[in-house]
């Protein structure tokens, strides 16, 4: 299986770690020894509104040659959703197999058309802006819906995380990984 975890500016770190944290975990403790990661972004440079930056990134990849992209939140899902070409790029997506989100980077899967027939959620003061992305808002902290899973704000990053290592790889692998997190959430 290969992710690529989709990077921006303005994006809410932990958002994106609370899944990688537990899904990296997979591998490292054998579960999915194929699993691979990319961190993948529009542009060059990818900072958070307070001023911490991932590197080094892969620009513009090409989304069909992945099994899983995941999407997350922050401040600039807002301005992505009027980047056609961004929004564009996430549409070629279209025949990955899982398109995952949390927070508002369910509103990115939305505009990208994944959503149009879709029960979905997000950040909670965002539901009306998810509203006419998708089939039906739901209020549930992760929702599952054909291939897209959207989960809510930040904190149920790490939820999803748990949440896809069973999907990927089983309870037995979930609760090995929840134990070692010491996560009782």
């Amino acid at each position: 299986m290969k992710i690529a975890f989709i990077v921006f500016k303005d994006i809410t770190w932990l958002d994106i770690v609370g899944v990688y944290d537990p899904i990296t975990r997979l591998k490292a403790l054998n579960y999915l020894p194929a699993l691979t990661w990319d961190f993948c972004s529009f542009t060059q440079e990818v900072t958070d509104s307070h001023g911490l930056s991932i590197g080094p990134l892969i620009v513009q990849p090409d989304l069909t040659t992945y099994d899983a992209i995941f999407i997350p939140g922050g401040k600039g899902t807002r301005v992505l959703l009027q980047n056609h070409e961004f929004i564009n790029w996430i549409h070629t997506a279209e025949g990955v197999p899982q398109k995952i989100s949390v927070c508002t980077g369910s509103l990115i899967l939305g505009a990208a058309g994944f959503l149009k027939n879709n029960k979905a959620t997000t950040h909670f003061d965002e539901y009306e802006t998810l509203r006419p992305y998708c089939k039906e808002v739901s209020h549930e902290r992760i929702v599952e819906d054909g291939d897209c899973i959207t989960a809510g704000a930040v904190s149920s990053s790490l939820d999803l995380g748990l949440y896809l290592c069973e999907k990927w790889a089983g309870k037995e692998a979930a609760t090995f990984i929840r134990k070692k997190m010491e996560y009782n959430g």
